[in-house]
């Protein structure tokens, strides 16, 4: 398999980016670069630690750095952070610069999932499923507008997810299952 371009996911926290870009990055022979574990390997803290200590608009500072780098290198497979879309700068350079899948999930289903992880800053002291719900109504306007593809997540399997992902990819041209 050889994609034409580099391919970004987005979504909420918990949709599944890190563990279908990994996937998928590995199927295609490609470099998987989640952009969270980018941030924490090159500030030696967490993001929890970088909320606590920077805040928020200095991490999103990071995080759009980190974009305009990133997405500027051809066939990587990125995992964004969720709230990577919030700043237009990012938003334009994910679209213009590579094939970008929004993984949908539902808040709910987000809530099921993550609820035993601690590790999430946003959804630190306040009820995950209001606040996941917060988050959908604000984000899922700007993940539709960056996306080239919107994959509904539901409950298939990481592997079947991975599947329907490069199932969308080869229909549209950007992946060729018979390249390098």
């Amino acid at each position: 398999m050889a994609f034409q371009r580099s391919v970004f996911l987005v979504g909420l926290m918990g949709a599944g980016k890190s563990t279908v870009g990994r996937s998928l990055a590995h199927r295609a022979g490609l470099r998987f670069v989640d952009s969270d574990h980018e941030i924490e390997r090159r500030r030696g803290m967490s993001v929890s630690e970088i909320f606590a200590e920077a805040g928020e608009p200095a991490f999103r500072d990071l995080e759009q750095q980190l974009i305009e780098e990133l997405t500027g290198q051809p066939g990587i497979v990125l995992a964004t952070g969720g709230g990577a879309v919030l700043r237009a700068p990012s938003r334009r350079l994910l679209h213009e610069r590579g094939s970008v899948v929004y993984l949908r999930a539902s808040p709910d289903e987000l809530a099921h999932r993550m609820r035993n992880d601690r590790a999430r800053p946003l959804l630190r002291g306040v009820d995950p499923r209001v606040r996941l719900r917060e988050l959908y109504r604000q984000r899922d306007p700007l993940y539709r507008e960056v996306a080239h593809f919107v994959i509904e997540t539901g409950r298939p399997s990481p592997a079947m997810l991975t599947q329907l992902v490069l199932a969308q990819l080869e229909l549209a041209g950007v992946l060729d299952p018979g390249g390098g």
